[in-house]
């Protein structure tokens, strides 16, 4: 039987699994393992993404048994929604969330509603399936600045609000590393070209905060990591690069949404929720089409424009909730 191709090595003792959410190379979990062969993973992507995740540790010749930790980066349901499932097959092993999201992952009803109303009923239930809950007894809450063990790995959470409030990262010594979920944007290997990644704030519904998300990401790079692993998509090391873009583009998201608004209240449009929707939308595929040509990115504006299309998307409909609420 050939090897499963849905995950990489990228070092010893983590692994990169493609989740299979959307399209390939979107949407990952990583699987870390201790020299001891204590496995955690981090982010789970949807329920269908749990055979994949279930056969990366049969791949690897791991019992479901040696899974101590399921820590989602925050409860949006590509990144959480197959936890609970997840959890059913580890004996083992338990929850490390969020205090704001923890009681979500418990009860999931709040969440899926949340999500409904972003995306609607129908698409969320072929999308995400049954959201199994998780027994509170086996959920640990997590703490800033607080650190865990895997085997002789230490992990160290911190609080990173800016794309949620209910969002940690997870610094991994071992690779020098932060687990990054949504807080320090989005990254997808189409983008690469020879001059290095493409990386770009994501401002979804509903917490999009952005003096909280800089600090958030300030934070991050005070303990000089080597690499960062965003959820979408896979590991980056070109931080320099990616961190002057990503604070270019959430400038830019910033000013250039707060000048929108002005320019639609002056116009009389503001109270309209369709018009500010579309106005938003066409602002957000106008700036992340543009960075991404700019970045050397190997895409026609066709092709950039259609990758990019369910981002600008949901960056507008956050961004209209950011700026019904910014002074």
């Amino acid at each position: 039987m050939s090897a499963p191709t849905h995950f990489q090595t990228h070092a010893d003792g983590l692994y990169v699994i493609d989740t299979g959410f959307e399209r390939d190379l979107f949407d990952a979990a990583y699987l870390l393992v201790s020299p001891e062969g204590r496995a955690a993973f981090i982010d789970t992507g949807h329920n269908a993404a749990v055979p994949r995740l279930l056969a990366t540790l049969a791949a690897l010749g791991l019992r479901v048994e040696a899974v101590d930790w399921v820590i989602p980066t925050h409860v949006h349901l590509d990144h959480a929604g197959g936890a609970g499932l997840l959890m059913e097959q580890l004996p083992n092993a338990r929850a490390l969330i969020h205090p704001r999201g923890a009681r979500h992952l418990v009860n999931p009803l709040a969440l899926v509603e949340g999500a409904r109303a972003v995306y609607g009923a129908e698409v969320v239930k072929a999308t995400y399936g049954d959201i199994r809950p998780i027994p509170a007894e086996r959920v640990v809450e997590s703490h800033d600045d607080m650190t865990v063990q895997l085997g002789s790995r230490a992990l160290r959470l911190i609080d990173t609000p800016g794309h949620a409030r209910h969002h940690h990262c997870i610094w991994d010594e071992a690779s020098r590393g932060w687990f990054t979920g949504d807080t320090f944007g989005i990254s997808y290997r189409e983008f690469d070209s020879a001059a290095g990644p493409w990386l770009f704030p994501t401002t979804t519904p509903v917490q999009f905060e952005p003096a909280a998300m800089r600090v958030s990401v300030q934070r991050m790079l005070a303990a000089q990591p080597q690499v960062i692993f965003p959820t979408h998509f896979g590991p980056i090391t070109a931080l320099d690069r990616v961190t002057a873009q990503f604070n270019a583009l959430l400038d830019t998201f910033e000013s250039g949404g707060l000048a929108l608004r002005e320019t639609l209240q002056r116009e009389g449009r503001y109270g309209d929720k369709a018009a500010v929707e579309d106005a938003l939308m066409a602002f957000m595929q106008r700036e992340l089409v543009a960075s991404a040509l700019a970045s050397g990115a190997p895409l026609d504006e066709a092709r950039a424009r259609e990758l990019l299309r369910l981002d600008a998307t949901l960056n507008a409909q956050g961004m209209a909730v950011w700026l019904a609420k910014a002074g």
